[in-house]
């Protein structure tokens, strides 16, 4: 004959080694998560915390640097534009939190 006969396996005896094999190869991908939110979520949720915390905390007359690489005085603000002269007589209407950086008074001359 050209197929061999196939026997059934014996049945895999119950017991709690099965449950330990379960949880031990789950462990690296638990690992896995658990490094990935310390090293790349968590310090990501806290830059963008700071950023909406210094967004809210504008005031008229203070020196920013956009996104763009623009750098002005804050002339205007509203809820969710501000107008950033770059110049005398000069003003940029921009988006709010398209500012990265305060810069210290008299920075911006």
């Amino acid at each position: 004959m050209l197929i061999s006969p196939a026997f059934a396996q014996a049945a895999a005896p119950a017991g709690g080694g099965d449950f330990l094999s379960q949880i031990s190869g789950m462990l690296p991908l638990v690992l896995m998560f658990v490094a990935l939110y310390f090293i790349m979520i968590r310090p990501q949720m806290k830059r963008q915390k700071e950023h909406r915390a210094m967004v809210d905390a504008l005031a008229k007359g203070d020196e920013v640097v956009t996104a763009g690489g623009l750098l002005g005085r804050v002339a205007d603000l509203d809820d969710q534009y501000l107008f950033l002269e770059v110049s005398n007589g000069v003003k940029v209407q921009l988006q709010r939190h398209a500012v990265t950086q305060v810069l210290p008074k008299g920075t911006v001359k």
